[in-house]
């Protein structure tokens, strides 16, 4: 088994969601009673008032509390989301990306196994060009 539930800790360090993202994590099963990850409230409910035609409670709430933090990086992986963050002038980074500096920073051997587990174990999409572009690029397929 490769889990690795502490590998977003060891690659950024302390990880901050807001409430609406925690209860996505809890309601998909998922530990959010670690000591690495803090739960703040959003200040700014108009602005995540005014993302909701757009994004679903848990990225606007996450690209709004980016902005109030002055966060240095924001992980989102739908495509829209990441899209207005970076209009607002945010970075942003996938779980693939997540991933490729884990094993850039030598925490991980390889890429594949992890994202094979996180689409057959935990739901996670990505399209077949995409995938085989990314562990391609990751020197993990020829």
């Amino acid at each position: 088994m490769t889990r690795r539930p502490n590998l977003l800790s060891e690659v950024y360090g302390p990880i901050t969601i807001p409430p609406a993202v925690a209860f996505e994590l809890s309601r998909n099963g998922i530990d959010i009673g670690v000591g690495w990850l803090g739960v703040t409230p959003v200040e700014s409910r108009g602005k995540v008032a005014s993302l909701a035609s757009e994004l679903d409670a848990g990225e606007s709430e996450a690209v709004v509390l980016a902005g109030e933090l002055r966060a240095d990086l924001l992980l989102i992986d739908e495509k829209l989301g990441r899209r207005k963050a970076m209009e607002l002038g945010l970075q942003v980074t996938g779980l693939l990306g997540v991933l490729a500096e884990a094993k850039s920073r030598g925490l991980i051997s390889a890429c594949g196994p992890i994202l094979e587990e996180m689409i057959h174990l935990a739901g996670f999409w990505i399209g077949e060009s995409l995938r085989a572009r990314y562990l391609r690029a990751a020197g993990e397929l020829d």
